[in-house]
């Protein structure tokens, strides 16, 4: 008994000396930043700087304090177990539709796990003292307004996407798309936050949503198959529809743009089998309530319909078939970095089409009447604009 004793005292004393012994001490390192927000969910994401549990705190947008009383707390859990690890995501569920709410993510340092015995180090969460909470708002299908930003095609350059954001008014934009290709490959999970999520956490993205729809080039690289975790990870797949006012947004996911048999991709990839259940998957989801019932059909998809690459001909096929059936207002992409609009009918494509460059972005507006696209370069000048009036269907 003395000895057991004096183990878990020699223990007590020597954890935290070999905890400073690392350096640094926990904190959130980054995000967090909003993703799959829906009328009455939203998932929070963010890493911390060493393993640890993490947990989000959940406050309506009222006039009391954070600190008034405990907060719903909702963890990182699997299968009924807290997570241990640098990544977390929560999922909180049961919210109301067109609600703010306010939040706060908290980690705890996990310094030592032995059978039953878990020894916990400090812990460290976002400012909610010096600092107003963070703060999100659900969806609403019945708002009759909507607001977007797209870019595509960033490729890392994180002063570019600066630029970028500088030139819209976030306070009026409800949500952002990352059409692909923000970077060129994906070595490490760094890679995103150095290449551009760290940039869109610092600008927006921890409270504005952000809607991904991969591109060729994240699905390259030694950390590829690890996209999911951080990107859209309440969805079974990377393809998916998602409403917000009177749109509803079709998310599809390109896959690569040369065949699977391609010597660069040292035979890992699957896609042609990919796109092939991801248009089963679309035949379906073009019948839905979701995309029935909404006022304005917006296809968000990084690679074009058409052109001689293999990646672009087998969209071509698999998909615009049946888009072409369900009749969308606009098709959104981008790959090519330069800029094209098509109108119905080019390309054996029934609807208006723009491929963005890698120098330009969207800013859109839906209302009662017409959905509006605007282009803008680097220096906030608008190249283009398409209105498209309220389909009578």
């Amino acid at each position: 008994m003395k000895t057991r004793i004096l183990k878990t005292i020699l223990l007590a004393c020597l954890l935290p000396l070999w905890a400073m012994a690392r350096g640094e001490a926990i904190r959130i390192e980054h995000g967090p930043y909003l993703q799959d927000v829906s009328e009455n969910e939203a998932t929070i994401v963010w890493t911390a700087n060493h393993p640890s549990i993490g947990w989000v705190e959940l406050a309506p947008d009222d006039s009391s304090h954070f600190y008034a009383t405990p907060r719903v707390t909702v963890y990182d859990t699997r299968i009924g177990i807290k997570r241990v690890g640098r990544r977390h995501v929560v999922r909180l569920t049961g919210l109301r539709p067109g609600t703010r709410y306010r939040y706060r993510v908290c980690v705890k340092e996990v310094l030592k796990h032995e059978r039953n015995q878990v020894h916990y180090g400090n812990n460290a969460a976002t400012d909610v003292y010096t600092k107003r909470p963070l703060t999100f708002t659900t969806s609403d299908h019945a708002r009759p307004t909507v607001s977007f930003v797209m870019v595509n095609d960033i490729h890392g350059r994180n002063e570019v996407l600066e630029r970028m954001i500088s030139h819209c008014d976030l306070a009026s934009t409800d949500l952002f798309l990352f059409n692909g290709d923000m970077i060129s490959q994906y070595n490490r999970d760094e890679d995103l936050f150095s290449g551009f999520m760290d940039t869109a956490t610092r600008l927006f993205a921890s409270e504005i949503p952000m809607y991904y729809a991969r591109g060729n080039h994240e699905t390259r690289g030694e950390a590829a198959a690890s996209f999911h975790d951080y990107f859209a990870p309440a969805q079974d797949e990377l393809y998916y529809l998602f409403r917000q006012g009177p749109v509803c947004f079709v998310m599809l996911d390109c896959g690569e743009d040369k065949p699977d048999s391609d010597i660069e991709y040292y035979g890992l990839t699957a896609y042609d089998d990919y796109r092939s259940r991801q248009a089963e998957w679309l035949s379906e989801a073009l019948r839905s309530d979701l995309y029935r019932t909404a006022p304005y059909k917006v296809v968000v998809c990084h690679m074009p319909p058409f052109g001689s690459w293999h990646g672009e001909m087998d969209i071509a096929r698999k998909f615009i078939p049946l888009l072409n059936k369900a009749k969308p207002d606009v098709y959104l992409c981008g790959h090519l970095h330069l800029y094209q609009r098509n109108e119905a009918g080019e390309e054996n494509v029934g609807f208006p089409l723009i491929v963005n460059s890698n120098d330009t972005f969207i800013r859109a507006e839906a209302d009662s009447e017409r959905l509006t696209i605007r282009v803008f370069d680097l220096s906030g000048k608008e190249i283009d604009h398409l209105v498209i009036p309220k389909p009578t269907r």
